[in-house]
């Protein structure tokens, strides 16, 4: 799969580096949402990570199983109280079966660009799709490209500049592509990574979608329902099979 697996370094730091991610105002919109949507089936998680929704959405009685192609982020998960509810998978998103259907299907927090080409974003799509009981949902989260921030000739865009933290995307607008560099200061020391991600916009998920034999139900600028508008930064678009 042309994708990048998180390492052991990133696996062990990865919940302090997404701490504000897991806040109970970030979680709660996010897991009311997926709980909805599951109605009493079941939720698969594509890249379930260190477990960030997937255990608090098991705690609201949804039975929860992930795929997750990281060994060390599936350790860091099989640590945590409450591990034991979910079934877990080691595979990629792209072709890993999980046994039975779901009533939800969910790919959060940017991970869909992940899929380094968009090959294997669709067979993700078609993967998914084949998950899925009738009239069941593919719910993606991701990032607008911020295009509109580019320059004419320029191709980096700095997203953050802390003082724990430097960050700036480098755009590859013809191959759709970008790296997201990071410099970090922790405790023990500076930190330099980067890393690589494959970006579409919503109307090439629709399309993805419909090959794989969903159609767009709903598309939001966030967990919140905020209407999705021509300046929204993300989206949460859910997509459904056939009743």
């Amino acid at each position: 799969m042309s994708s990048e697996i998180w390492s052991e370094a990133i696996a062990r730091t990865y919940d302090d580096d997404v701490a504000e991610m897991s806040a109970p105002e970030v979680i709660g919109p996010i897991v009311d949402r997926l709980a909805d949507l599951a109605s009493g089936g079941r939720a698969l998680e594509f890249a379930v990570g260190t477990g960030r929704i997937a255990l608090p959405l098991s705690e609201r009685g949804v039975e929860v199983a992930g795929i997750e192609l990281s060994q060390p982020m599936l350790d860091q998960l099989e640590r945590k109280p409450g591990a034991e509810r979910i079934a877990t998978v080691r595979g990629d998103m792209t072709t890993t079966h999980v046994d039975g259907t779901f009533a939800v299907v969910y790919l959060v927090f940017n991970t869909i660009t992940n899929l380094l080409t968009q090959d294997d974003q669709v067979a993700c799509f078609e993967n998914a799709s084949a998950h899925l009981a009738p009239g069941g949902c593919f719910v993606v989260e991701t990032f607008v490209p911020p295009l509109q921030r580019l320059p004419v000739g320029e191709h980096l865009v700095p997203f953050d500049v802390s003082d724990s933290h430097i960050g700036i995307d480098e755009y590859d607008v013809v191959a759709q592509m970008l790296i997201s560099h990071h410099v970090t200061t922790r405790v023990d020391g500076v930190h330099r990574s980067s890393g690589r991600f494959r970006y579409a916009w919503p109307a090439e998920y629709d399309l993805m979608a419909r090959i794989a034999g969903m159609r767009l139900v709903e598309r939001w600028a966030d967990w919140n329902r905020t209407p999705f508008t021509s300046t929204s930064t993300s989206h949460v678009s859910m997509w459904r099979t056939p009743s």
